[in-house]
């Protein structure tokens, strides 16, 4: 198994952080070999094995690492004691359409699958509170960071300037060209987008890493308290997997926060 932790998150041992990589699993494919992703197709039992492993390393039951069902949009939920309380049907049908995830319970790791599109990772010290969204191009633009940090003031008092926050691994600004129709959403939904785009050779580039780190300062997050981690999905596809390289059909990191 392979993790990369980051550093803004080391000098809290209150939590724990990770995202995965491809290493150390089971699964084959365009799955080998350590996805984490239950919605992409591989098969269940090598994905339950892979979840095992995670469980372990993680020191928690399985069922206390929770997945939403993503699709694209800026839904963020809440997870509480009643969520356990939810029969699996009804902890399915919760999770459905959901892109960030936010709680302030123990012992429980929320997180989101990626294979290049940004995850975020937000923990709140002041009132011992974690979020976590998954931030593809549509939900940078439907301003799903802003939306989890309001999620988190709402539910547990938070003051965006407590909050530290991290960019984690994804496609970034050179490998991830785009019609000028996202461009346009951007400008529409209100983005400075000359700063994170760039004309290069017809198509246009965009930068997600910054378009977010936008999001995070504009929503009151101190720029000294956001990591970027810098790593580009697309070009270390030997170690992340890249939805762009493999196909939809193919694994998934998990970034996950845990509070011990």
């Amino acid at each position: 198994m392979s993790y990369i932790n980051y550093r803004i998150y080391n000098k809290f041992p209150s939590i724990a952080h990770f995202c995965t990589t491809r290493n150390g699993g089971v699964s084959v494919g365009n799955y080998a070999s350590y996805n984490i992703g239950p919605y992409c197709g591989d098969n269940i039992e090598n994905h339950k094995q892979n979840l095992q492993m995670l469980s372990k390393k993680l020191g928690i039951e399985t069922e206390k690492i929770i997945i939403p069902y993503q699709t694209h949009e800026t839904v963020v939920k809440k997870i509480d004691e009643k969520f356990f309380g939810l029969s699996a049907y009804k902890r399915i049908e919760f999770l459905s359409g959901v892109d960030g995830l936010t709680t302030d319970l123990h012992g429980v790791c929320i997180g989101v699958t990626t294979a290049d599109c940004v995850p975020l990772t937000l923990y709140d010290p002041a009132n011992q509170a974690i979020g976590i969204a998954h931030a593809g191009w549509r939900g940078t633009c439907g301003k799903i960071a802003g939306k989890i940090i309001e999620k988190m003031v709402k539910d547990f008092g938070t003051n965006p300037k407590n909050i530290f926050a991290v960019i984690g691994p994804s496609i970034s600004q050179k490998a991830y060209h785009v019609g000028k129709e996202v461009l346009t959403a951007f400008d529409a939904a209100g983005f400075p987008v000359n700063e994170f785009s760039e004309f290069r050779n017809n198509p246009f580039y965009l930068d997600l890493w910054k378009a977010n780190h936008w999001l995070l300062t504009q929503a009151g997050v101190p720029v000294h308290q956001i990591e970027i981690t810098g790593i580009c999905t697309f070009t270390e596809h030997k170690k992340f997997f890249s939805a762009r390289r493999l196909g939809i059909k193919s694994g998934r990191m998990l970034s996950g926060i845990m509070l011990k």
